[in-house]
């Protein structure tokens, strides 16, 4: 059974959110980011984010494309 979020470990913390979707593999450049940000598809704990430079924190969750991720504290990277 698959969990219902995914862990993504950021070794720089605050991650601003155009970064961290980038990082995830959800999006390729920061301009798709940009874009599916503005457009609204883009949730930060549970709240809809329109701010590509929204800064996140450990614990953090980023909802897109129905995929829920966790913003991850890293000292190992």
């Amino acid at each position: 059974m698959e969990k219902p979020y995914k862990k993504i470990l950021v070794k720089e913390l605050p991650i601003r959110l155009g970064q961290f979707l980038k990082l995830a593999d959800l999006v390729q450049d920061g301009f798709e980011a940009r874009i599916k940000i503005q457009e609204g598809q883009v949730m930060v704990n549970g709240l809809l984010e329109t701010r590509r430079g929204k800064k996140l924190f450990p614990l953090d969750t980023v909802t897109v494309d129905g995929k829920t991720l966790i913003v991850g504290e890293s000292e190992d990277l």
